[in-house]
């Protein structure tokens, strides 16, 4: 950490956060820190590239071309530049934009489809516009600090913030973005305790968007979009609320959880004394292209499919016990409302399950949400609260228990406590380095997918990023 930058136990949450923040240096992540951050850089890239490629996404990327500005900082898998904000609007958005970027499970926030345009994005302005030299490590500490601070904030807001209609992502998401570019601009612990303030303030977004609007995917963008804001006016002398996340009236935790009870978790590791915990490694990747609430319950039915070789056809019903946060967040009637509606709904991703053996980019299209089959084969799919998994509390929320009874009168069940690519139950590097493929090989090509897999694997020596970017445009 930076001479002078310490946590104080008499000091606010909002205070040790951006100490911590500011102070961040590249020699203070662990090895494991740093490879996990190439891993989640590569995979936010890989969410950017695909979903550059969305409509969602495009109808953006239009709108900031019309607006026009300084061209300072790239639209990853596009041919252009644009302001900085305006880029990692849309490139966020595009990480977002198909339910595959990264996640920590108690913030339920995706840090790396906001930390990872923010960091290039930022360092590329500061590399043209400012002429300031950028390195790989320099992106990488800035990372570090947009997950830490931010994933701390939303643990402490944990389910509460959910239950209660806020999504984490356009919520807790400006504060990855506030802390990623303070970082990267290089703020001190003052400016950055500003930016939090800032940023805070500005989150936005609300849940009843899973059901058909596209507006979920811009919760992402515009949470990069208000960080990154934050950061500038920040590093101009704007102030922000000095106690953000702890502030007893209006403050983050008490607004938008209703409840500042576990404030202690915001500073978990922080406090003299303590021992370092990363929250960093506390987040994990997903193999399936859904919420990540639901992977519980689908990788319980793959089990059963796979151990007793089901068919689709085998099967009579499907009846998913899960969480109260799991059953009100993502098992509402299926009617088809769209994509993003398929990507968070339980019933359609079993249904994909049984019938196709997978959940990725080929299961959500517009023809195959709405197909007649798929609706009819959803009629034999049922979800509801398990009382014993409720009883066991938030560390649950993801467990699902699935029954199957099949057309031959048996009766399979399996559980699944915890989900496949978690970190307590983690895919390979080989898995990921193929997720990568899956998504960026149909933008860049081979040749280009290979050379950005490199480069990012050699991040924290890279003196300068700039030949990565120039990898990322279409």
């Amino acid at each position: 950490m930076k001479d002078g930058v310490t946590a104080s136990a008499t000091r606010g949450a909002t205070a040790i956060l951006a100490d911590f923040a500011a102070g961040l240096e590249f020699d203070d992540l662990p090895k494991e820190v740093v490879d996990h951050l190439k891993m989640a850089a590569l995979d936010g890239l890989g969410c950017c590239l695909n979903g550059a490629t969305l409509p969602w996404t495009q109808m953006l990327a239009e709108l900031v071309d019309h607006d026009g500005g300084t061209p300072e900082a790239s639209l990853i898998g596009m041919l252009r530049m644009v302001p900085v904000a305006n880029a990692v609007l849309v490139n966020s958005t595009a990480g977002h934009a198909f339910e595959m970027d990264d996640i920590h499970k108690d913030a339920i926030t995706h840090p790396n489809s906001i930390a990872v345009p923010v960091a290039l994005n930022v360092g590329e302005r500061l590399m043209g516009t400012h002429h300031k030299s950028v390195s790989g490590a320099q992106v990488l500490t800035a990372m570090a600090a947009g997950y830490e601070v931010a994933c701390r904030v939303g643990a402490a807001a944990g389910t509460d913030l959910l239950l209660r209609g806020f999504h984490p992502q356009g919520t807790v998401g400006p504060l990855v973005a506030a802390a990623t570019a303070g970082r990267m601009l290089d703020l001190d612990a003052g400016q950055m305790a500003h930016a939090l303030g800032i940023a805070g303030s500005l989150g936005a977004g609300l849940m009843a968007a899973q059901e058909g609007a596209m507006v979920k995917r811009l919760h992402s963008g515009r949470a990069a979009e208000a960080g990154v804001r934050a950061a500038d006016l920040a590093a101009k002398g704007f102030t922000g609320i000095s106690d953000m996340v702890e502030a007893e009236y209006g403050g983050f935790l008490t607004a938008l959880a209703g409840t500042d009870e576990n404030l202690a978790r915001a500073t978990r590791g922080l406090m003299p004394g303590d021992d370092m915990v990363w929250e960093i490694l506390e987040t994990g990747y997903k193999p399936h292209a859904m919420v990540t609430s639901i992977h519980c319950a689908l990788d319980a039915l793959k089990a059963i499919i796979d151990a007793n070789g089901l068919k689709a056809g085998d099967i009579a019903a499907i009846k998913a016990h899960v969480s109260k946060p799991t059953y009100v967040h993502c098992a509402w009637p299926y009617k088809a409302q769209g994509i993003t509606a398929a990507q968070m709904n339980i019933y359609y991703g079993l249904a994909m399950i049984a019938l196709d053996g997978e959940t990725f980019t080929p299961q959500f299209t517009e023809d195959r949400i709405k197909d007649p089959s798929v609706l009819s084969y959803i009629e034999r799919i049922s979800a509801e609260i398990d009382p014993a998994i409720e009883a066991e509390g938030p560390t649950s929320r993801h467990k699902a228990r699935i029954t199957v009874e099949t057309t031959d009168g048996r009766t399979l069940e399996h559980t699944e406590s915890v989900r496949r690519g978690s970190p307590e139950n983690p895919v390979s590097e080989a898995d990921l380095l193929r997720k990568f493929d899956a998504l960026a090989g149909p933008v860049l090509g081979d040749e280009k997918v290979a050379k950005v897999k490199d480069f990012v694997a050699n991040l924290d020596k890279a003196e300068d990023f700039r030949p990565l970017m120039c990898l990322l445009t279409a």
